[in-house]
């Protein structure tokens, strides 16, 4: 308890982050920092969340591993949140409520517990772990960190693609006779 209120003081330094205080309630999006980034999980109740781990690594490797976010493959896992946040810090973080209506609670719940010990396909940029809780939560699956990641590897593509070109223009007005 001590610590998710800390956890909830401290991510409410960032204006554009609700700051969601409080014991975390069935079918709530629970926001785990990592240190390079952040982990999504969906609270079942009891002390239990429902996450993604990658299938190569033992259980208690997998919650903290960075190798996580570049496998193929992921397993479902119902564990205890704080064994899942180790030393790290979470937050309640239901922060796409006001553009999507979250579904029943016993929904959610449902389609999760039907889901637990599946292998499940992963992707960074377009099935990772808020994919899949938003998708538990809300029937769609949404993540700005991976539309982050999206625009940010646009921009070196487009600034990569700009500088190309500029070189090609550079070395041809060198090469000109005149």
């Amino acid at each position: 308890m001590a610590k998710q209120q800390r956890n909830s003081a401290m991510a409410s330094n960032d204006p554009d982050l609700p700051d969601l205080s409080g014991d975390p309630q069935p079918g709530d999006l629970i926001e785990i920092f990592r240190p390079a980034y952040q982990h999504w999980a969906l609270y079942l109740g009891d002390g239990y969340i429902i996450n993604l781990t990658p299938v190569d690594e033992s259980q208690a490797a997998a919650m903290s591993s960075v190798k996580s976010v570049f496998s193929r493959k992921a397993v479902v896992r119902m564990q205890l949140l704080k064994e899942v946040v180790g030393s790290d810090s979470y937050r309640v973080n239901n922060k796409y409520d006001h553009n999507h209506t979250p579904l029943p609670v016993c929904e959610i719940i449902q389609r999760a517990q039907v889901l637990i010990g599946q292998e499940v396909s992963y992707d960074l940029l377009g099935s990772n772990c808020e994919h899949f809780v938003t998708l538990l939560r809300y029937g769609e699956g949404v993540s700005e960190q991976a539309t982050r990641a999206i625009g940010a590897i646009s921009l070196v593509t487009a600034a990569a693609s700009a500088f190309s070109v500029l070189g090609l223009i550079n070395t041809r007005s060198r090469n000109r006779p005149f």
